[in-house]
């Protein structure tokens, strides 16, 4: 048997153990890599440790570490009922709103991971507050990112483009970039309607915002006087309970001035020195991601360090937020990938569909190997590895070189919403109030269903009719 056929049966044992056994996954897949690269491929630590997602890992702990902060302080409280009023109070528009935001961040030059890490969680704030689906939420944030990822002007648009006229081939820009958001356009607007948007209240709560701040105000009294109770019973380290969220039973008569439902409501609302300044701390991040092209991770959690230095008793427990079970999952699967990739497994498997001798068998067998790698490892790094494998049966003529190109960008992105991607570890790691291990299991059904299914489509729509 060889070496790269043995990877592939223990990363298939790796999933089948930690899905039977509720054993953490990425645990099991350290495990792997050290046993496959040191006995398999003869590789040593140093070899295997370079395949540890060290951006990713800074990114998980910095942004969840500053938005730990913001909802200690009450900042996220604020940005909820801003943007709520921002839309006049209809929750339907929360969702799509976040999908417009994405999309435009990344049109304009952003990365897709910056994007997702700017707007996720604020957006799975929305959905834990206002009674919205997380996997919709969080969705259609990935898919908002995809969508406008390949703009001409975008980084993926740019590599793409670019991949392609080093490669001599012909490309369309435009084309490229409509496949793109039309078919993440239609897949947001299919889980939309699948995920209950379409019953999602168009205001929030009963038609008025002190109602709806009101019962958020509940809310969060309630949860906080549970805190201690809860953390006892944490059998998990990093496990969220789940906690019951009042269904706006706000009593109907009348509130003084002193009602400590009012009380906690203007509380909410008001801007405080601290407030103030972790709103400027997100400002910063945007700014440093989009504009001066910092590092998303470093950045993050720079700016928590100085609001905690400041402010040190809302970011006590910030630490404790940090969602280290999702680090350890997301950076142990990407360091047994980084050993696959380092095996050469991956452009095994490659040379392997490209040396089929029926083009569109190949062209759809490459499709979804890019979205399966994909779902693990780097989207634009698999895009920049498979096109150079199409070249030969493109250049025979029977396929067309602008929609394969486009079938391969939308195959390999598409499928970030999968849990170890990491689109998908951010929201994971910034979905509230959820039972974690359920989430993720949700988030890895999705993406395999997306894996089985948009390679196919956009195959058929793209592919088949021989554009370009």
């Amino acid at each position: 048997m060889s070496p790269e056929v043995i990877s592939i049966l223990v990363l298939a044992v790796v999933f089948v153990l930690a899905t039977t056994r509720s054993i953490n996954m990425g645990a099991l897949a350290f495990a792997a890599a050290f046993g496959v690269g040191t006995l398999v491929a003869g590789m040593s630590a140093d070899d295997i440790f370079a395949g540890f997602p060290g951006d990713l890992f800074v990114v998980l702990v910095g942004v969840t570490y500053l938005f730990a902060i913001a909802r200690a302080n009450g900042t996220t409280d604020w940005l909820v009922h801003a943007s709520v009023r921002l839309v006049g109070g209809r929750v339907a528009l929360i969702p799509w709103v976040m999908f417009a935001v994405t999309g435009t961040l990344t049109a304009i030059g952003a990365v897709s991971p910056a994007a997702v890490a700017i707007v996720a969680p604020l957006a799975l704030g929305f959905a834990a507050q206002y009674g919205i689906s997380p996997l919709l939420m969080g969705a259609l944030v990935v898919h908002g990112a995809q969508a406008g990822g390949f703009s001409p002007i975008s980084i993926y648009g740019s590599t793409v483009n670019g991949i392609v006229a080093r490669e001599h081939l012909p490309g369309s820009p435009l084309a490229l970039f409509t496949a793109s958001l039309v078919v993440n356009l239609v897949i947001a607007a299919a889980l939309f309607v699948a995920l209950g948007g379409l019953r999602l209240p168009r205001t929030g709560g009963t038609g008025s915002t002190e109602d709806t701040t009101l019962r958020g105000a509940d809310s969060r009294t309630e949860n906080t006087t549970r805190t201690s109770a809860d953390s006892t019973s944490k059998s998990t380290v990093g496990s969220e309970p789940k906690r019951a969220t009042p269904k706006g039973d706000v009593d109907a008569g009348p509130r003084t001035s002193g009602d400590a439902r009012t009380d906690a409501a203007a509380g909410a609302l008001s801007l405080t020195p601290a407030r103030i300044a972790t709103l400027f701390a997100l400002l910063a991040l945007v700014v440093a991601v989009l504009v001066l092209d910092l590092d998303a991770g470093l950045t993050a959690i720079t700016l928590a360090a100085a609001l905690s230095a400041v402010w040190p008793q809302d970011s006590k427990a910030a630490v404790s937020e940090i969602t280290w079970p999702t680090v350890l999952l997301i950076c142990g699967v990407l360091t047994y990938v980084g050993v696959l990739d380092e095996m050469g497994t991956i452009t095994w498997a490659g040379h392997a569909v490209g040396g089929i001798g029926i083009p569109l068998l190949a062209a759809l067998l490459l499709c979804y190997i890019g979205a399966l790698v994909s779902a693990f490892a780097s989207s634009v790094g698999i895009i920049g590895a498979l096109i150079p494998l199409a070249v030969p049966f493109l250049a025979q003529g029977s396929i067309g070189a602008v929609g394969m190109v486009a079938a391969l960008a939308v195959s390999a992105t598409v499928v970030d919403v999968s849990p170890f991607s990491t689109n998908g570890a951010l929201v994971l790691a910034n979905a509230k109030n959820v039972d974690r291990d359920g989430f993720f299991r949700q988030l890895m059904v999705y993406g395999a269903l997306v894996v089985v299914a948009v390679p196919a489509l956009v195959w058929l729509a793209l592919v088949v009719p021989g554009f370009g």
